[in-house]
């Protein structure tokens, strides 16, 4: 983290704007607070990510929630590629009066510099790539990929405008709080499951999809209208319905952990949103 913010702060006075990439299923959480910090006063797009993933609903009410914050937004799905030919018509819009300006001046082959940053997993280098048009930055569904910072030469945009990303590594602000922050980055497979109790991480994502997204599990796990959830045991559900059984009685939780946790990554429980939206008409605070 140190080296990181360092390197920005050598890179920072040749930036133009910088592109905050947010996991779209937790659209806060998802921020990195001493990124933030030091990158403050450059104007500022704010890309959520992986949309494909997550409730459109609540995409619409974060969308909303951070332009009245006063920043532009884009939404995309980096894998697929949905919504990120918008990316360069959105960074021009930004930083029209400075495009202007230029132009008065005569200034011609005028480079556009964007920082990219993200953290670890919330699809930043496969967004690179798409915006580039071809493989420019290493991506894995897995954090901590990127290690080092680097240019990236992705083409033009309108009028000849030539755009370069500078790529920072994905990491992770040295303390995360609240709690529930820690969970939710979890639950995304943005910090490395090595480091987490993975029955306690599926379990807290079981409670949170029993009351918001119940029918996704019902559909998903055959779970039918009568099931009733022990929330001292909530993964006891998915085992007995999936027959993950242990010799000699009871239920394999580990098993039934990793299904959930995988298969709700992979997108097979539907659009799901883990970071409800807190300015959404009606709701009170963040669930």
């Amino acid at each position: 983290m140190t080296k990181t913010l360092r390197k920005i702060t050598e890179i920072l006075p040749q930036i133009d704007a910088v592109c905050d990439i947010r996991d779209a299923r937790a659209p806060g959480y998802s921020e990195n607070s001493a990124l933030l910090e030091v990158t403050q006063g450059r104007p500022r797009l704010i890309v959520l990510n992986k949309r494909d993933l997550a409730d459109e609903r609540e995409t619409a009410a974060w969308s909303e929630h951070f332009r009245a914050l006063g920043f532009a937004v884009l939404t995309c799905d980096s894998q697929s590629g949905r919504g990120t030919a918008d990316f360069k018509p959105k960074l021009e819009a930004l930083l029209s009066e400075k495009i202007a300006a230029k132009k008065l001046k005569g200034q011609t082959g005028m480079t556009l510099r964007v920082m990219v940053m993200g953290i670890p997993n919330s699809g930043k280098s496969s967004f690179i790539n798409r915006v580039a048009g071809r493989r420019a930055a290493e991506a894995q569904d897995r954090p901590g990929v990127t290690r080092g910072g680097k240019w990236v030469t992705a083409g033009t945009g309108s009028a000849g405008i030539g755009f370069e990303l500078y790529d920072t590594p994905g990491v992770l602000p040295p303390k995360i709080a609240p709690p529930e922050r820690a969970e939710v980055l979890a639950f995304c497979g943005s910090v490395r499951d090595e480091v987490t109790d993975t029955e306690a991480i599926a379990s807290r994502l079981m409670l949170f999809l029993w009351k918001n997204y119940r029918g996704n599990l019902s559909e998903r796990y055959k779970l039918g209208e009568n099931a009733e959830l022990d929330e001292l045991e909530p993964l006891r559900l998915i085992a007995e319905r999936r027959g993950f059984l242990q010799r000699g009685g009871g239920y394999d939780a580990e098993r039934a952990a990793v299904v959930l946790l995988d298969e709700f990554r992979a997108g097979l429980l539907g659009k799901i949103t883990v970071q409800l939206c807190p300015s959404k008409p009606g709701r009170q605070e963040n669930a």
